[in-house]
C-alpha cells in the first residue's frame, strides 16, 4: 500500500508542499481543481474565496483519478479560507467520504494569517475522524520562505512514515 497526496492549490504554496512531501516519501500526489477557477488577485480573490468558504459551497471539480484502494495513507493539503478549507477540498471530501474510511489521514494547510485549526476540525467533522496521523500549519511558504519550514516538513513525513 501506498501514501496519496491530495491537494488544491491557487497560488502555489499547497502545490510546493505538496511536491516536497511527495519526493520525501515516495507519495502519489493529485491536484484538485474547480471546474472553474475563483479569481487569484485583488479584492475579488478575498470576497469570493471567502464568501464560498463561509457559504460552504463545494465546487465542481475537473476530473481526477484517486483510487482509494491503492493508499493506506492520505494527506490532504489546502490554503485556508476564513478558517476554513478551501471549497475544492470539501467537494474532494464529500464525494469520497465512504472511500477514506479506515485510511491514516493527515494534513496540511498554507494559511497567511490563522484559522487553519478551525479548518483542521471542520475536516475531521466532514469525515468523521476525531483525530489525523499528523499535522502541518505553514505561513506563505512560497513567499515567506524559512529554513523552519524544512524542518517542519521533515517532522511531519516522519510521522507518516511511521
Amino acid at each position: 500500500m501506498s501514501t496519496a497526496i491530495v491537494y488544491y492549490s491557487m497560488l502555489g504554496n499547497s502545490e510546493m508542499i505538496a511536491e516536497k512531501m511527495a519526493a520525501k516519501l515516495g507519495a502519489d500526489v493529485i491536484r484538485i481543481e474547480p471546474d472553474k477557477a475563483y479569481p487569484d488577485k485583488g479584492a475579488k480573490k478575498f470576497l469570493w474565496g471567502g464568501k464560498s468558504a463561509v457559504m460552504g459551497e463545494q465546487p465542481v471539480l475537473k476530473p481526477y483519478e484517486f483510487d482509494a484502494d491503492k493508499y493506506d495513507k492520505l494527506i490532504l493539503g489546502f490554503p485556508v479560507w476564513a478558517s476554513r478549507p478551501a471549497p475544492p477540498i470539501c467537494t474532494f471530501l464529500n464525494d469520497n467520504t465512504v472511500k477514506l474510511s479506515g485510511k491514516k489521514i493527515s494534513v496540511f494547510a498554507c494559511q497567511s494569517g490563522n484559522g487553519a485549526e478551525k479548518a483542521f476540525e471542520r475536516v475531521k467533522k466532514m469525515i468523521g475522524i476525531d483525530t489525523f496521523a499528523a499535522e502541518l500549519i505553514l505561513i506563505d511558504p512560497k513567499t515567506r520562505v524559512n529554513a523552519d519550514n524544512d524542518k517542519k516538513i521533515e517532522s511531519f513525513c516522519e510521522k507518516i512514515r511511521r
